[in-house]
């Protein structure tokens, strides 16, 4: 029997995880997107890719093919249509398939809620989901979940931005509703754990972290553990329609998910059945820890993702000004060089000190001495050597924190700021020459922090679009002189 293993929506954020774990295990593995060119650019050559919809049954065969176990990934909450209908017939299609294609197991990952009470939309649908691929006859696992905590979660980006943007924050009732938040690498552990099950009949599992909280503990500790102060004041009434407008406003979250989300927050998501701890034997981390795995992993992914390459996963790159990533907003641009790549990285190496910012080098004469009137460093301490870089080397207010030759240079901020701020450059080979990527990112500390970024916006334009024209006039001056000579 095939140990080939599909995962479905593996473009999602647990989804693309649990490939990226998989992988690291050694797997058989393909993934199923429905733009699969997109799946293509963020895996490895060892993941097999192909397309496909579960709303369209007839590309369903060729992606079951071979494989042992499937990971069935999958909602449509996003959907502006009724998404419960959509996820009933995806999970009718998807079962039948599975069966046909002489699939041993399906792992489900489904929502944590109580059957006995009157269910959101939202979790209803994720209950009947599980039924359904249950009933296609084919062995199903399903780990139903209460909150995930981890970098990029949907309800861990909604307690970061409420924290980090609101010091006062009005509490409605559905903030003080019980829940059991489950650390993402807990989530995955279950998962992987799941496949390794001896057969058997369906089973279904309640997975939860250590602790029961609510989102005020969640706001309350991620506070705490940003160093910001917030009071919080309690509100009788605001319902869920309310409440997801009010979070449209002041979160990345869309009001029509919003909603949705809340609606399913106001049921305590608490593990009554204790069976997944006695059959897998994992030990989920509390609320305290996977909040600060989460932030962790945000310092991981710095320097594991090319920030340009995830804002400009659309198309051809572009300019993105103001981008929040995770905790961070971004400011990402490129441009292209007619000279060959290392030429072009050759003015970004050069950087600094007595060379310049190849722009409105009086603005950063200014901002050194603004630093040092705050009592941080500021422009003058210049570099160790007018060409040569390492890791570790003073770059005026900066540090060299990433340094590959030819490629990518990352500095860290030194100077007086209300949060952390890192400035990255990338040359790639491009047809015409090389592909200059300039990112400047930033992680702000509350209200200041963003008021500083969004104040200085104006001059972002200015000395960002200004400095990568003029590395681009450099490389191709100096590589006009080369071939002079």
């Amino acid at each position: 029997m095939s140990d080939r293993i599909l995962v479905t929506g593996a473009t999602g954020y647990v989804g693309s995880r649990l490939l990226r774990a998989l992988t690291a295990r050694g797997a058989a593995l393909r993934g199923l997107a429905r733009r699969p060119e997109i799946l293509r650019a963020r895996v490895g050559p060892g993941v097999e890719v192909v397309g496909g919809d579960v709303l369209r049954p007839e590309t369903l065969p060729a992606a079951l093919a071979g494989v042992g176990t499937a990971y069935y990934m999958i909602h449509s909450m996003g959907s502006a249509e009724p998404f419960e209908e959509r996820d009933c017939v995806a999970a009718q299609h998807f079962g039948r398939a599975a069966r046909a294609a002489g699939v041993r197991r399906i792992i489900y990952l489904g929502g944590l809620g109580d059957p006995a009470e009157t269910l959101s939309p939202h979790l209803r649908s994720r209950l009947q989901v599980g039924d359904i691929l249950r009933d296609s006859g084919v062995e199903t696992i399903e780990l139903r979940a209460s909150i995930v905590i981890g970098s990029g979660s949907l309800s861990f980006e909604l307690v970061r931005a409420l924290v980090e943007r609101l010091p006062v924050m009005i509490m409605p009732r559905w903030v003080s509703v019980p829940a059991q938040p489950i650390a993402i690498d807990d989530v995955l552990a279950y998962l992987i754990a799941a496949r390794d099950l001896p057969p058997g009949p369906s089973r279904v599992f309640e997975i939860g972290g250590a602790d029961v909280v609510t989102y005020a503990d969640l706001m309350r500790e991620y506070a705490a553990l940003r160093g910001l102060r917030r009071w919080m004041i309690p509100v009788p009434v605001l319902t869920p329609r309310l409440s997801s407008l009010w979070l449209g406003l002041v979160t990345p979250v869309y009001a029509r998910i919003g909603r949705k989300l809340i609606e399913s927050i106001v049921h305590a998501t608490v593990v009554r059945d204790p069976a997944a701890a006695e059959v897998f034997g994992i030990r989920p981390r509390g609320m305290q820890a996977a909040i600060a795995e989460a932030l962790r992993a945000e310092e991981r992914e710095l320097d594991e993702t090319r920030w340009s390459d995830a804002l400009s996963s659309l198309g051809e790159p572009r300019d993105w000004g103001g981008v929040r990533f995770g905790s961070r907003l971004v400011d990402a641009r490129s441009a292209v060089a007619a000279v060959p790549p290392a030429r072009a990285f050759a003015p970004v190496r050069r950087i600094g000190a007595r060379t310049g910012w190849y722009c409105a080098d009086w603005l950063w004469t200014l901002r050194g001495w603004i630093d040092l009137l705050l009592g941080g460093a500021g422009m003058r301490r210049g570099r160790r050597d007018p060409d040569a870089l390492r890791v570790g080397d003073v770059l005026d207010c900066w540090r060299v924190e990433v340094y590959e030759p030819d490629r990518r240079l990352r500095l860290a901020a030194e100077m007086k700021l209300p949060g952390r701020a890192w400035l990255e450059f990338e040359v790639e080979p491009h047809p015409a020459g090389a592909r200059v990527r300039q990112t400047a990112i930033f992680d702000p500390v509350g209200l200041a922090g963003l008021a500083y970024w969004y104040g200085i916006y104006p001059l972002h334009q200015l000395v960002f679009a200004g400095m990568l024209r003029g590395l681009v006039a450099a490389a191709e001056r100096d590589d006009r002189g080369g071939a002079a000579a």
